[in-house]
């Protein structure tokens, strides 16, 4: 309770409808106030009183729905915000894929691009062309990946969740 929830655009402007994506920010008596013995960092974390998430989200319908950390899940293509998390989402829904992990790579006509490595069912063979094909269905063509790279593993950290600056290495 008490605690307020704003978007904010990457102009820094407030989102006041739906459907636009921008930043998490909150604020309130449970929200912290600063990191311990970091004045650099709790200088860029807040703006005005607001905590400055890192989280890319969406308003639809009166709810906030979140596409990811600005840092790894947001791909910048083309004047699109693409969410990583969504197009991984739909990915896992094809037969032959049993975990996958959606990265940007650097472009220089569209900014970045979707690029995905894929660890299939089975060791089933996954070739490019048919998993855009595929994908036509079931996406917006900006969202379709351009790279496939597949591995027996995705690159993990301790904790066991995916690091995705590892996945991003692999493609060069």
């Amino acid at each position: 309770p008490g605690v307020t929830i704003r978007l904010i655009s990457e102009a820094g402007e407030l989102i006041e409808g739906e459907n636009e994506p921008g930043e998490i920010q909150v604020r309130g008596p449970a929200v912290f106030s600063e990191y311990w013995d970091k004045p650099d960092v709790t200088r860029e974390s807040f703006v005005d009183g607001w905590f400055r998430t890192g989280d890319m989200a969406v308003l639809e319908d009166g709810y906030y729905r979140i596409m990811g950390r600005l840092s790894v899940d947001i791909i910048k293509s083309g004047g699109y915000k693409l969410s990583a998390l969504e197009i991984e989402a739909t990915l896992l829904t094809h037969p032959a894929i049993r975990e996958c992990a959606v990265v940007a790579l650097p472009d220089d006509t569209w900014g970045e691009v979707v690029a995905v490595a894929i660890v299939s069912r089975d060791g089933e063979d996954i070739e490019l062309p048919a998993l855009k094909e595929w994908a036509t269905e079931r996406m917006s063509a900006y969202k379709i990946p351009k790279s496939l790279l597949l591995l027996k593993d995705l690159p993990r950290n301790a904790m066991g969740k995916v690091t995705k600056r590892a996945v991003q290495d692999l493609f060069e």
